[in-house]
């Protein structure tokens, strides 16, 4: 279960490239979209790229075709996320810990929108792709 202190670790940890790589998972990458999300005057969508492609060349991955940073997941996943908070008012901490026991807790939850073929493609990794099995909730 996360805490607010764990969002606000996890969010800053990654935009100053201090979170350590083992604690980068599934759920702590929506625990830093709900912390820029919820961060006044911040813009999740257009900012997070540039967070995530920073962290992974500090910890050693590199951001290339086939692994890193992947621009339709993470703009799906603040899509998620931001609509998980709208539909959940509340502290962030129990927004998360739901969405994170909810389908989207998963982190194969975007196969059911998208093809695992055009999800993984070299496309969807550089850029915005749109669903190919049915569109997103939100």
């Amino acid at each position: 279960m996360f805490t607010e202190d764990d969002i606000d670790r996890i969010g800053l940890g990654v935009e100053t490239r201090t979170l350590p790589k083992p604690e980068w998972t599934h759920a702590a990458h929506f625990a830093a979209a709900f912390w820029l999300i919820t961060a006044p005057g911040r813009d999740a969508a257009r900012e997070m790229p540039g967070l995530i492609r920073a962290y992974n060349a500090a910890t050693g991955v590199p951001n290339t075709d086939t692994e890193g940073y992947h621009e339709t997941i993470t703009q799906a996943s603040l899509r998620a996320a931001a609509a998980w908070l709208a539909g959940h008012p509340g502290p962030r901490a129990d927004a998360l810990n739901g969405l994170l026991q909810s389908p989207y807790g998963r982190s194969d939850w975007l196969l059911k929108y998208w093809s695992r073929e055009r999800l993984f493609s070299v496309e969807a990794r550089r850029a915005w792709v749109e669903p190919d099995l049915q569109p997103l909730p939100f």
